[in-house]
This record gives structure tokens, sequence and C-alpha cells, in this order.
């Protein structure tokens, strides 16, 4: 395990890969890529590569391992000495057990001539005989059994190897150090990240299916704002006709269809682009422009605004349709909605959004057609938009709040289950989530960063 940082230009471009340390997508053991960051070059310079936190949070597999090759040496010691008494006593016993059979050799030839030996003697002798003769078949059970300790003595040796071989599988390090070396990278890591800036969307791979259920179309999502700890779940099945909220403590109780809790919300909703940021829902409220904010914690209607000339019900959604006029997003710079005005031709209107009171602070005019959009979502202040909701889509066409300048792109993205109806970026995890035909599924995103350095203004 190693991290490696360089220092290569003052301004240095590098990709970074999202991260979801909350939830192990894939196999439940093993080592996984933290995160890895190359520069334009394709040179790796800052990866952090480790086991994943369930191996060496608590250290069970690895201390179980070395209890039990502990045990299998404690045994292979102890069968090594018995062996080695076993040898000795077993030349002795072979060596009795030739007497013991020159003696029964020599009574039988006695026995024949009997008549020539006082039957006194003969007698002591027979009795003699007769008090050996049940440890014949003992001798041949230890003989036996020296066979089976032999053949014990083997299968341990085989197993102290495989044992070993899978300690040093494991890696040379005691767990307990490589546990804070763990935390101490990444700490460090953290640090990296916090130096770069706004990234540009490069690839987006997946998706991870999370789990399959409700109808066509709906929304699911977690809040970018919340703590690391925190991590509900909120599903909103269906596109229209609803106000049930469901809320579920964790991931895994999402995949599990553990409910902690469920909302009614005060007005149904429409479309699917909601979002849940900072403790609150924000959604467009039924038959109208009017974006509503509701609390969580006090399940409270905090706000509600209608957005100026915006279309809605079905008047500018995207191609599949679904009451998806109006689409509240946030990502690393705030909040933001995005539909389309009779005033700019059907085309999307980005707004920026102040998410306390829902006050538009600024808009941008794109030249897209909301009704030829599949679906849209902000990463960093721009707003990438995909071709097509239906097999084949790619995120086409890309908007940059920060320079108001558009361009057009060419990012494919496999659209698993043919019908997307929800595409919703987060920040803190760097993951797309989307709604796939029932399936609740995620995209990992990759973004093109600059490092900010002390000479950057």
């Amino acid at each position: 395990m190693r991290i490696l940082l360089s220092v290569l230009y003052p301004v240095l471009s590098i990709t970074v890969f999202g991260l979801y340390p909350s939830m192990t997508i894939g196999p439940k053991e093993g080592w996984q890529v933290y995160s890895s960051a190359q520069d334009t070059d394709g040179r790796c310079i800052c990866t952090v590569v480790a086991p994943e936190q369930n191996l060496c949070s608590r250290d069970a597999k690895g201390r179980q391992l070395r209890q039990l090759l502990e045990k299998v040496q404690n045994m292979s010691q102890s069968i090594e000495v018995l062996n080695l008494r076993t040898q000795r006593d077993f030349q002795y016993v072979m060596k009795m057990e030739n007497q013991m059979k020159g003696l029964q050799t020599t009574l039988r030839q006695i026995e024949d001539d009997r008549k020539t030996i006082i039957t006194r003697n003969f007698q002591e002798l027979k009795n003699k005989m007769d008090e050996l003769q049940p440890l014949i078949p003992v001798l041949e059970q230890y003989k036996t059994d020296a066979q089976l300790i032999s053949s014990f003595k083997e299968e341990i040796r085989n197993l102290s190897m495989v044992l070993t071989a899978i300690q040093e599988e494991m890696g040379a390090y005691d767990y307990d150090e490589l546990y804070q070396r763990v935390l101490r990278l990444d700490s460090r890591l953290h640090n990296c990240m916090g130096k770069l800036t706004c990234g540009k969307l490069m690839k987006i791979t997946g998706p991870v299916t999370i789990k399959t259920s409700g109808t066509r179309f709906g929304a699911w999502m977690t809040d970018p704002q919340a703590s690391q700890r925190n991590n509900r779940v909120w599903y909103m099945d269906s596109y229209t006709n609803s106000k049930i909220v469901r809320e579920y403590k964790t991931m895994d109780d999402f995949v599990a269809n553990v409910v902690s809790r469920t909302y009614n919300l005060p007005f149904k909703w429409e479309g699917t682009g909601h979002v849940a940021y900072n403790g609150s829902l924000y959604y467009n409220k039924y038959q109208s422009n009017i974006i509503v904010k509701y609390s969580f914690e006090t399940g409270r209607v905090l706000a509600q605004r209608a957005l100026e000339y915006a279309g809605f019900h079905n008047t500018y959604p995207y191609s599949w349709g679904g009451y998806s006029d109006i689409d509240v997003m946030a990502d690393e710079l705030g909040m933001w909605v995005v539909y389309a005005t009779n005033q700019n031709a059907g085309n999307i209107v980005i707004a920026q959004m102040d998410p306390d009171t829902l006050e538009v602070r600024k808009t941008w005019n794109t030249e897209y057609s909301r009704r030829n959009a599949g679906e849209s979502f902000m990463i960093c202040g721009t707003l990438y938009i995909t071709n097509s909701h239906l097999t084949g889509a790619k995120v086409y066409y890309a908007y940059s709040t920060k320079t108001s300048s558009y361009e057009y792109t060419d990012i494919p993205f496999h659209n698993q289950y043919f019908h997307i109806s929800m595409l919703a970026y987060n920040s803190r995890e760097r993951h797309l989530y989307g709604w796939n035909n029932g399936h609740q599924v995620l995209f990992n995103v990759t973004l093109f960063h600059v490092i900010k350095t002390q000479d950057d203004s």
C-alpha cells in the first residue's frame, strides 16, 4: 500500500474518480482502489489502494487467521514430539513382538515334545504365554496408530503451508498497524481532494443496480449536504398523483426494504426532478410551476415560490414526458433548477436558486430544446444534457454557467434497462443516481480536475 504524490507544475491537471466509502459495491472482501489521480499523460501520481473497511476495521479475519496458524503450529510441534516418542517406542514394540512370536514358536515345539519336559515347567511357560497373548492385537493396533500419526503429521504440515501462504497473500503488515496506516492515508487523501477545483465530466461508468422496485418512473436520493455518518435514503415512486415519501436509515436498509419513516407531503409532486438538500426536500408542486421546500425534520413546508414563465404539466417535459418540466438539482456550487419558457422558445433555462428562500439569483438561457433532452444534471456549475432517455443515450451537450458558453460532447453511458426517467448528481459521493425502468441504479463519474496551488490567484 502506498500513496505517491508529486509536484509537477504550478497548475497540475489530474483525473479523480468518484468515491463511495459508505457502501462497498462489488466484492465484499479484498483490496480496492479508494481513489486515483493521473496527469494529462496518463501517469499515476496519486493512488490509494487499501483493504476494504470491513476487512481491517476490527481486524477480525486477520486475527482469526493468526490464531488459527498459531494453533496449527502448536499442534505440529505436539505431533512432532509424539512422533519421536512413537518411533522410539515402536522400535521397542517391534522387538517385543518378535520375542513373543519366537516364544510362541518355542512353546509349540515344547508342546510337541512335552513328554520329555517336566509337566510343571511346561505349565509355567504356558501361563506366561497366556498372559502375553492379549498383547498381540494391542501391538497390531499400535502399529496402525503409528501410521495414522505419521499421516496426521503430513496433513498438519500441508495445512500449515496453506495458512502461511494465505497470510502472505493478505499482507505482511500487522492489521492493527495496517488500519492505522489506512486512516492516515485517508486523511492525506482528503487533504489532497480539498485542493481540487471543480471538475469537468470525462466519463460515466456503470451502472450498479442497487434495487429493483416501484413503477417505471420515480426518484431516489441521498442528501449531499448530510454528514458522512448520515446515509439516509429517500424514495419517491411514480412521477405524479402521489404524496408519499419513504425514508431508509441506510443504503442497506433501502436494499432490504426496511422503512424507517414515511412522510405524507402536503402537496402532490410532478415529474422526478426532486432533490434532498441540507435536510429538506425540494420538488415541483402538482399542476404548477411552484417549487416547494419541505423539512424532513419538522414535516412542514418551509418555503414555496413560483418560477416565472416556467412551463409545467407536460408543456416542456424531457423526451420521456412524465410532467418532467421542472428539474431541481444540487451540485458543489449550490442549488439549481432547470426548466423551459416560451420566452426562450422552449429551450432549456438554468437558474441558480437560493436554497432558503427559493429566490432565483441568476438565469442562463441555452439553445437546447428541452423536449429533445433525455435527462440532465449539474456538476460544478455545468449542465450536462443527454440526447435521449432510451438505448444509445449519451451526454451530448454541456453548458457552463461560469463562462456562459456551451460545447457538444460525446460521453456514452450504459442505459442497462432501456428507459431513464431520472438522473441526478450527488456531489458528496460523486455518483449519478438513476431510475432506470423500475431499477434504482448508480453511475460512477470521472472528473477532470485542476490542482490549486499557492501561486494561483
